[in-house]
């Protein structure tokens, strides 16, 4: 009896370890999005990671209709090098690279999706420095 307690108390935390990997640090997704960036703050009460919003134009609607919608993209950023250089160009359109996981940790942000680098903002020069990690 005592040896199955060992084995099961094994399994259900091997199984435990398996699930929180899966869900917060399994890369789920990885792309890019490009936009205005609309938004960037550096936040939280003990871990400060910065949370962005890019805006995305576009047609929307069903085909009878081109009405221009909005399509927002929100972010969190916990590279201090990359959340500065947002900071600085808040405004411009620019093209960042994501992974998104499948749950937020409060070190990483509170999105899912996790900005790990910047592709291009335009009006920048030189091009030369991009992508910033």
């Amino acid at each position: 009896m005592r040896k199955f307690l060992k084995v099961s108390l094994v399994v259900i935390i091997l199984v435990l370890i398996g699930f929180f990997y899966w869900r917060f640090s399994f890369v789920f997704a990885e792309g890019t999005k490009a936009g205005v960036l609309n938004t960037i703050q550096k936040k939280g009460f003990i871990f400060k990671t910065y949370e962005g919003k890019i805006i995305q134009t576009g047609f929307g609607g069903n085909q009878s209709s081109s009405t221009i919608q909005s399509n927002y993209f929100d972010f969190s950023v916990e590279n201090e090098r990359i959340g500065q250089a947002l900071m600085r160009n808040s405004g411009k359109n620019m093209e960042l690279h994501y992974k998104r996981y499948l749950g937020a940790l409060p070190w990483r942000g509170s999105q899912s999706y996790i900005v790990d680098s910047i592709y291009q903002i335009e009006g920048v020069v030189p091009q030369s420095e991009f992508p910033i990690k």
